[in-house]
């Protein structure tokens, strides 16, 4: 009742936006667990069995010899956890709380805040999914060496910059479009799964077959990976500044389609 404003500096602003979005990013990297160790642990083991069926399936047909010289389990990580990164930061922004979320009738919350916590907490999770999974392959069966490993983490920070973008715009549709956002954004995830490239050599590519590729960002960002993963591999068909310049658009997009659904939010949408 009695309640004395003060006004607040830059600095103290800055803090309080930044711990909304700590707890935020941990209430959201639980994913409705009670655990959040069991969380990642989920998130780890559903890569991991990805990486394991791909490998047998490639052995079974023949592919593993003959598609990359270097270490091929490197190669299925690189290319499924920047995926992985990607389809996950998607979804995670594309379910953020929007405008019209109970979450938004308390004042410190903002859609921006919804935002930066789910692609952070998705972040958090890829980031010790990869680290788990090079720890255990290393220990138990090869030892892993990366000639770039700053450059191999970059890649894996462009995937999910490419994801926030994807989602963003998704999510902008979602409020007038309930029905086709879900559709589009499982659309883009299946499409992902082939046109990714995740399973190809960029530079082993001829023309005919890298045009089904190169119009999407994350078969230029696993490419550039695998440059700076393998000493032997120069990429050659793949520019990451195409990549980066497409996230840098999507996102431009997402928040100006976000800014405008917020000016017309309306509560009836969380029932539709």
């Amino acid at each position: 009742m009695f309640r004395v404003d003060s006004k607040k500096t830059g600095g103290s602003a800055a803090l309080a936006i930044a711990e909304l979005i700590y707890h935020s990013t941990v209430r959201a990297a639980r994913g409705g667990h009670s655990n959040a160790m069991f969380g990642l642990v989920m998130n780890v083991v559903q890569s991991a069995v990805f990486i394991v069926a791909l490998y047998i399936t490639m052995t079974l047909l023949g592919m593993r010899s003959s598609l990359f010289r270097g270490d091929f389990v490197v190669f299925l990580i690189s290319g499924i956890m920047s995926y992985m990164t990607y389809n996950k930061t998607m979804k995670s922004v594309f379910g953020a709380e929007g405008p019209s979320s109970p979450m938004m009738q308390h004042a410190p919350m903002t859609t921006a805040v919804a935002i930066a916590s789910a692609a952070l907490s998705s972040l958090y999770l890829q980031v010790l999914s990869v680290g788990v999974i090079l720890f255990v392959y290393h220990v138990a069966f090869v030892p892993v060496e990366i000639k770039d490993p700053v450059f191999a983490f970059a890649m894996i920070l462009a995937a999910w910059l490419f994801g926030i973008g994807t989602g963003m715009v998704l999510l902008a549709i979602k409020p007038w479009a309930p029905k086709f956002a879900p559709l589009m954004m499982m659309i883009v995830s299946r499409v992902n799964v082939f046109a990714s490239g995740k399973i190809m050599v960029g530079n082993a590519l001829g023309f005919t077959l890298l045009k089904f590729f190169d119009w999407n960002p994350l078969f230029h960002i696993i490419d550039q990976m695998r440059g700076g993963i393998f000493i032997n591999y120069v990429p050659r068909n793949s520019s990451l500044s195409y990549a980066i310049w497409v996230s840098v658009a999507l996102i431009a997009l997402g928040l100006m389609g976000e800014f405008f659904t917020r000016k017309h939010a309306s509560s009836s949408w969380s029932a539709r």
